[in-house]
């Protein structure tokens, strides 16, 4: 277990290096020079010169690198242009906002996709089955921003239930958690339909093992044998798309967050890129990196607590 905790570790530790070369270069060749930006275009180019120094834009590109990486390393992901605030401030305001909104919205799409695919395993080629199929394919297909605003017209606008956006902070618990409710539900329902007909996928293949014949041989039921022996050795699919779902949406919920007026990390991205600021989209960027890296690497582990297979040949 030892042996494959540390070559998953070494391999999380080189993705992490691929992906810091990849995002420098990619955000530096980016056309269009932040210093002209924020001086705009009437600027004389002595200041533009001088602020370029000062923002340490004149440096050598594997310099300018180098120092970003030491910095992460030590803390300090530098000062944000715009907001003249460290960006290590800027991504924890931030993140006390994201992180509950996809842990949020992971729970409810957990809820809802779990007793859905067991039902629909359990069910296999019934009407039920069948409805839940339709059911999942619509929730796939229906982008979650527009579902959003459906949400606010009819749970914020017409019935009053939820704040239409914005985010009042924890000072009080109960109001930022209704203000983070429909954003959670618009995130959660594509990741529930998938989470579902993964798992009904998943579970109706195990059914077909001789383990679970013998099981039903024995005396159990179909439901006994599917949540008793079934359930487990399907969850390493499941395990996988969890992680990856996790990941997207810390990462991926720029647009939900712009519909909501929600300060989150996507949509301090979002103005980021459009103020130039390029240090907080490098040391955003290669955070978000980091998480999904991370959540990949946590995965892999939980297979192998899972799976006593991979225990073994490890």
């Amino acid at each position: 277990m030892a042996r494959y905790f540390l070559k998953r570790l070494a391999a999380l530790s080189l993705s992490l290096i691929v992906a810091s070369l990849v995002i420098f270069a990619l955000i530096e060749v980016t056309p269009g020079d932040p210093a002209s930006f924020m001086l705009g275009l009437n600027a004389a180019p002595e200041t533009v010169a001088a602020l370029r120094e000062q923002m340490g834009l004149d440096r050598p590109l594997p310099l300018r690198y180098l120092g970003w990486v030491a910095g992460m390393l030590s803390g300090d992901f530098g000062q944000s242009y715009t907001y003249k605030i460290p960006v290590a401030d800027l991504v924890a305001a931030r993140l006390t906002v994201s992180l509950p909104l996809a842990l949020l919205a992971l729970a409810l799409a957990v809820i809802v996709a779990v007793p859905v695919g067991l039902i629909a395993a359990a069910r296999r080629g019934r009407a039920t089955d069948a409805a839940i199929i339709a059911g999942t394919q619509v929730g796939i297909a229906v982008p979650n921003f527009w579902f959003a605003m459906l949400l606010v017209l009819l749970l914020a606008v017409k019935w009053r239930l939820f704040p239409a956006g914005g985010f009042p902070g924890w000072s009080d618990p109960l109001a930022a958690l209704r203000a983070l409710t429909l954003p959670a539900i618009a995130l959660a329902l594509p990741q529930a339909a998938i989470l579902a007909r993964v798992l009904r996928s998943a579970l109706i293949e195990t059914l077909g093992q001789d383990y679970i014949r013998t099981a039903r041989a024995k005396g159990l039921s179909r439901a006994q044998a599917l949540t008793r022996h079934a359930l487990r050795n399907a969850l390493i699919p499941v395990l996988t798309i969890l992680g990856m779902q996790f990941s997207f949406l810390l990462a991926g919920a720029i647009i939900i967050e712009n519909v909501f007026y929600i300060p989150g990390l996507g949509r301090l991205i979002f103005q980021a890129i459009s103020q130039r600021d390029l240090i907080v989209v490098e040391s955003v960027v290669m955070i978000l990196v980091f998480a999904v890296i991370l959540v990949t690497f946590l995965t892999d582990l939980a297979y192998a607590l899972v799976d006593p297979r991979l225990r073994r040949r490890a």
